[in-house]
Formats: C-alpha cells, sequence, structure tokens
C-alpha cells in the first residue's frame, strides 16, 4: 500500500480549553470591576453566531462560530446564546428549541445534557428561558446587570452586535466594558491553543509543501488552491480555511490581495514565473497564515534569487529580533531596511538607505504591514488597545498592530517587496524620491510581480518560536521541488542545492 502524503492526524479537542478562558476572561474582569469600585455581579452575556442564507434563496452557507462565542464556549453549532455569572464563574449555554422536523431533515435532536457534556458547562437551558433563568440565578439586589459586547474591530472597521433577547429590557445592559477586556485576553495565547494553532501550522505547512511538488507551468492557479484545500482537509479534518486562498503567479503576484472574486485563482502558470501562495487551514476555529513564494518550474533565476533573499533576510532579521518588549513598528522598519539594503546592493537603487527610510521608500515596495495577530481569526484583535494611535506614515499606517510584542502572542512575519506600478512610477516622478532610482535595473522588474514569505511567531519568554515548517532558503525550496523528503537530509543536500 502506498504511504500517504500526510504524516499527521487531527489533535483530540478538550473543551477545557474554552472553561481556561472564560475564567482568563471574569478573573481580568473581577479585577476591573474591583478597581472600579463596581459590585462583582451580573452576568457576561453574548449571542452565538446565526445561520445565513445565500441572498434571497434557501441554500444555507456553510455555518462557522463567531469568534469571541467561539472563544468562551466551543460551540459550533447556530442560534446559541452564553452566559457566565461573574460572582461565581459559572456557565450556562442556551440552546434553541428545535421543532419536530429537524429530526426528519437535519438529524437526532440533541438533549440540553448532551450540550452540558459535550461544552463542559454548568448548565443548559433553551433560549426561550434566557429571562427567567437569569432572573432566577441572579443573587444581588435590583434588576441584574449584564454585560454585553459592543466595540470596534481596528482590522474591519466594523463593531460586534452586542445580544439581543425577548425580555432584555428587564435587565440592566453595559456596552463598554466588556469589549476591550475580552480582546486583550484573546492576544495572549495558551498552551492549549498554541497547541490547536501549531498543528494548523503543521497541516498547512505540509501542504504548502505538497502543493510545491506538484506545480508546474501550464497549471491553473486555482488547481494549486485545489490541492491545498484537499490536503488539509483529507489529513487535517479543517472544513474551514482561515481565509480566502491567494494564489498569485506571474504578475498577478503583486495584487496583496488576489484570489477574490474578481481575481478567481484563474490564471495559466507560464515557465518562468514566480508564485506566491498565501493559504492557511484553520481547526477548531484556530488558525494559521502562511505564504510560500517560489518558482513554478522549480529553479529560481538571478532575478527570483535577489528578490527573495531581499524578502528571506527581513524575515530572517525580524524573527531574531523578536522578544516580549520589542517594538512592532520597529520590526516593521527592519524589514523595510533590510529590504531597501537589498535592493540597493543589487543596484535596483541608489543612495543612502537612511535617507530612503526618512522618504519612506519602503512602502514603495512594502505597502502593507510586517504582520498581525493571529488566532481564532486571522487579524486577531486587539492590535490597538483602547486610545492608540495608529501610525500616520506612508507604510506604517497600515500596520495591523503597533504594540510591544508579550509573551504568548503569535504574530505573523510577512515581509513582501513587490514591483507595483501604480506606487513605481509615482515614486520614480517624484522630486524627493526619483533620485533612489536605476530605472534601468528597476524596469527590468516591470511584469516581475512580487515575493512574500510569511510565518506565524509565538513570542516566548526570552524570544520567539517559528511555528511555520516549510523550505525558505532557495536551495531548500529547489531541492524538495525536485523530490527530496522535507525536513532534508542536510548531508545529502549541500546548501548550493547539489547533492553530495
Amino acid at each position: 500500500m502506498a504511504s500517504s502524503p500526510s504524516s499527521l492526524s487531527p489533535p483530540q479537542i478538550s473543551m477545557e480549553l474554552h472553561g481556561i478562558n472564560r475564567g482568563k476572561l471574569i478573573n481580568s474582569l473581577r479585577d476591573h470591576l474591583t478597581v472600579s469600585s463596581r459590585p462583582l455581579q451580573g452576568f457576561v452575556f453574548l449571542q452565538g453566531g446565526e445561520e445565513q442564507t445565500r441572498h434571497c434563496t434557501d441554500h444555507v452557507e456553510l455555518f462557522r462560530q463567531e469568534s469571541y462565542f467561539a472563544y468562551l464556549f466551543g460551540v459550533r453549532e447556530p442560534g446559541f446564546f452564553g452566559a457566565i455569572d461573574i460572582a461565581t464563574g459559572e456557565s450556562i449555554l442556551f440552546a434553541p428549541r428545535l421543532p419536530a422536523e429537524y429530526a426528519v431533515w437535519l438529524g437526532e435532536i440533541k438533549p440540553l445534557s448532551y450540550f452540558k457534556e459535550r461544552y463542559m458547562v454548568s448548565m443548559v437551558f433553551h433560549t426561550d428561558e434566557i429571562g427567567k433563568v437569569l432572573h432566577n440565578h441572579f443573587e444581588g439586589p435590583g434588576k441584574p446587570l449584564l454585560f454585553l459586547l459592543h466595540g470596534l474591530n481596528t482590522d474591519s472597521n466594523n463593531y460586534s452586535k452586542p445580544a439581543k433577547f425577548e425580555g432584555i429590557e428587564k435587565f440592566k445592559t453595559d456596552l463598554n466594558t466588556l469589549h476591550p477586556i475580552l480582546a486583550e485576553c484573546r492576544v495572549s495565547k495558551s498552551d492549549m491553543e498554541l497547541a490547536l494553532i501549531q498543528f494548523a501550522n503543521d497541516i498547512s505547512s505540509e501542504a504548502h509543501i505538497e502543493v510545491m511538488r506538484k506545480t508546474r507551468p501550464g497549471m491553473k492557479e486555482y488547481q494549486l488552491e485545489s490541492m491545498f484545500l484537499h490536503h488539509t482537509y483529507m489529513y487535517g479534518a479543517c472544513r474551514h480555511c482561515s481565509y480566502t486562498c491567494i494564489c498569485a503567479t506571474g504578475g498577478k503576484s503583486s495584487v496583496l490581495h488576489y484570489g477574490h472574486a474578481a481575481a478567481p485563482n484563474d490564471r495559466t502558470l507560464e515557465d518562468g514565473d514566480m508564485a506566491l501562495l498565501d493559504m492557511g487551514a484553520e481547526f477548531h476555529f484556530y488558525g494559521s497564515d502562511i505564504t510560500c513564494s517560489f518558482p513554478v518550474n522549480g529553479k529560481f533565476t538571478s532575478d527570483q534569487c535577489l528578490v527573495y533573499n531581499a524578502v528571506l533576510g527581513a524575515h530572517n532579521a525580524v524573527i531574531s529580533s523578536m522578544k516580549p518588549g520589542v517594538s512592532w513598528v520597529d520590526m516593521h522598519k527592519l524589514a523595510e531596511q533590510k529590504i531597501l539594503q537589498s535592493l540597493k546592493k543589487e543596484c535596483l537603487l541608489i543612495g543612502d538607505v537612511d535617507d530612503m527610510m526618512a522618504e519612506r521608500l519602503g512602502a514603495v515596495f512594502m505597502p502593507h504591514g510586517l504582520g498581525h495577530l493571529l488566532g481564532i481569526d486571522t487579524h486577531d484583535p486587539g492590535g490597538y488597545l483602547k486610545g492608540a494611535k495608529r501610525p500616520s506614515e506612508s507604510g506604517l499606517r497600515a500596520l495591523r498592530t503597533s504594540r510591544e510584542l508579550q509573551e504568548g502572542m503569535v504574530i505573523t512575519v510577512e515581509p513582501g517587496c513587490y514591483f507595483i506600478d501604480a506606487l513605481l512610477i509615482p515614486a520614480m516622478e517624484s522630486s524627493s524620491t526619483s533620485k533612489f532610482f536605476n530605472p534601468e535595473e528597476i524596469n527590468r522588474f516591470k511584469d516581475f510581480g512580487g515575493v512574500r514569505i510569511e510565518s506565524d511567531v509565538c513570542v516566548t519568554a526570552n524570544g520567539c518560536v517559528n511555528m511555520s515548517k516549510v523550505p525558505r532558503e532557495t536551495w531548500e525550496i529547489e531541492a524538495v521541488m525536485a523530490g527530496e523528503p522535507w525536513p532534508l537530509n542536510k548531508t545529502s543536500v549541500s546548501e548550493n542545492g547539489e547533492k553530495g
């Protein structure tokens, strides 16, 4: 029997993880209330996600739980509500009361005891009992207080929607306290959370390598996407992706968020193209976000090496510098500096790199931020604390966080170098930046596209750990694409890619 293309199997999921998350929130909330001289009473109250149909049809889209609800309760089904008693720490789930015909069309109607056991909560009731249960459970004077989730997501500029149910007018509500505390809880990951993120990285890394090995000129970009999705689902039980796959080749690799409906990964790969594949699987809500760039024919040209190694140098310099207390803005600037130094060394740029930095030339080649917090959401919340100011300079204003690193954070490191006419042409014509360009050399890369290298990195007490396990050096990529096993046997493959 042929060996499996995967060495992995999905890990067991313990709902204790979500109990730990609830405990973390309640401790933080109690601390806040104590400092504010407020009573330790009331309920954290959240509404889970609802199933959505496709426009006006009866086609139900594949459901994925609302992320804050997933963080606290781990519930995979739609239509739930959840409460946590601040005084006691007890957790309560409210399940929808399903009609009898559910059993005909959608399967067994589970008893409430099933959800209590599965999700390891203190008690479970139906959603039509919310008002009565919370009033009966509340031991303080007056109306029970509900801490509802309402706050700004600084990546989307959308607001989380506070829970609503029939009879909520009989409760006092607080819309301001919960969101910043809960968002901050999600910033630092527990060991159990890190284990899930690591598995998502492991299966995604394996899938990236499988795609690398099977990529050939003449294929379609969507075939690369298909291979990734198949591998992560077939061998990792990852029904969801963390985000829409970006499978950009040739000149399309300079389109930062390629793969959307108007650019649906449908180009034909040509010999001599670079591929930029940004794909990450999600396992039990927790995601990954990995980008690999490689030549579709398996061999780097000198120009491809030039750009790739500029980005790799930035990627490695940042990871080598990461530890608690380090400014993420400084890390972004370090990545820009390394890329500009490389482009100057290869004669694409002329002049003093410090002067280039002062003119924000790095943003011409890397217009996006260096990375973002990662967890249950690809762009996990907490990037900007309440009152934190987003940088205003070109490039820096694209940063999804300006925080200092802290232990337990998982953050992506994704420097890139792109040749985007919409940015290059104005910069080459500008009186303040035109002097830095060598037009003859730059024009050689007009249709090159771009390179991005992205790893998911966990900040530890004294440094960091790269959770993504894919080939990064050019010689490693060429060896893997030629059929060598990964990790490489270092005794059989030398650093110039030749077998010893």
